[in-house]
């Protein structure tokens, strides 16, 4: 009974459904005209379309030609050129230029001319002067400070309180050094390079951070000294017989001409200490600044913020870690000590002698060493 009641009903539904499917296309009209004439408008547009297409023509872009400036080949009566030599012929009648000009082409003609017209670049900052011309103590201004950042310090917490008199202020959390007072120690420092210097004195010059090296030998050769650019070896000055005994030793005379006929005394001898060292970056040659003052060597360095002034003889209160700020005290540096070595060369040329020769065994007038002085201690002297 289940199975016959599930087939009578689904057959009904069967039997039903064909019925709709087939009345419902019969009771939808269809207008047929309406599709032929949407066919025939969208062919007679492509049509148009395309008969435009085939009219239009290729038209390329005529070339430039770089002497005239003109199109080529747009005329062909040549007006283009015959424009362009009257133009020619007019700059000249109010321009008229020398007879070697005659036969320049015409782009050159007009880049002299217009030459001088336009705005003038006014003096900027132009890095690699500060290394190829360094300026010299008399040029030292608190502008030419402050824009080599000599003020900026490091942050409060990372100070060191016997800097407390080089400080002018906090700004943000930065000490500011004064630049009174970095200008004031800076031209101490140049005056005791150029004393120095002047009295023929041994200048070692160290900075052995990264971008210090090109301003450390340049400043050693304006002063005439040495140089240091990498790491400091210990002991160098108080074991120096050991590290530094290989090293070649010569006698020079007041115009620092070498002296032949000394090497068996100079074996005899110690090694050459410096008379000054000035030292770029003290927090990194502590162990140096240490041997230095064992030896009684003065020395001038460039104190930070966060450093100890009395690891120096001669501080500069600066911006250590700026490298423009390191590289004009350099400069300056090395300038002073140039200007002593040539007052040094200028009184030698005079017959005065700046400086007590070293004492040798050997009689240097058999030598033919020496002119200025007198002839009681003039001996010769090391470098």
């Amino acid at each position: 009974m289940i199975v016959r009641k599930a087939l009578i009903r689904q057959g009904r539904r069967i039997a039903t459904a064909p019925a709709k499917s087939w009345t419902r296309p019969l009771a939808t009209e269809v207008d047929v005209d309406s599709i032929e004439n949407s066919v025939d408008n969208s062919l007679r547009e492509t049509k148009s379309i395309e008969s435009q297409i085939q009219k239009e023509t290729v038209k390329l872009v005529p070339q430039i030609d770089a002497r005239t400036h003109s199109t080529l080949n747009l005329l062909n009566d040549g007006t283009a050129e015959r424009y362009a030599q009257h133009r020619h012929t007019r700059m000249l009648r109010s321009h008229p230029p020398n007879t070697k000009n005659l036969t320049d082409p015409l782009p050159h003609l007009l880049e002299k001319l217009t030459k001088p017209l336009g705005s003038t670049l006014a003096p900027h900052y132009q890095p690699h002067t500060v290394l190829t011309q360094p300026p010299r103590p008399s040029d030292i201004t608190l502008e030419l400070l402050l824009a080599s950042q000599a003020h900026l310090g490091h942050k409060t917490s990372h100070w060191n309180p016997m800097n407390s008199r080089y400080i002018f202020g906090i700004r943000q959390g930065i000490h500011i050094i004064s630049l009174d007072v970095t200008a004031a120690h800076l031209r101490r420092a140049c005056r005791v390079i150029s004393g120095v210097a002047e009295r023929g004195g041994v200048i070692l010059f160290v900075g052995t951070r990264p971008g210090q090296d090109r301003c450390v030998v340049k400043a050693a050769q304006m002063a005439g000294g040495c140089h240091l650019f990498e790491r400091w070896t210990p002991g160098s000055i108080t074991n120096g017989h050991q590290i530094l005994g290989a090293c070649r030793t010569k006698v020079v005379d007041e115009y620092d001409r070498e002296i032949q006929g000394f090497e068996e005394e100079l074996q005899d001898r110690p090694v050459l200490k410096p008379d000054l060292v000035v030292c770029l970056n003290p927090l990194e040659n502590w162990v140096m600044l240490h041997e230095c003052g064992m030896h009684s060597i003065p020395t001038i360095g460039i104190i930070d913020t966060d450093a100890n002034p009395t690891w120096v003889t001669y501080p500069i209160p600066a911006n250590d870690d700026s490298l423009r700020c390191v590289q004009v005290i350099a400069g300056v540096l090395g300038r002073a000590g140039e200007e002593g070595q040539a007052s040094r060369r200028e009184k030698a040329s005079e017959g005065n002698v700046t400086y007590t020769p070293a004492t040798l065994t050997t009689n240097v007038r058999t030598r033919g060493a020496r002119t200025g002085g007198s002839g009681s201690d003039i001996h010769g002297t090391q470098s």
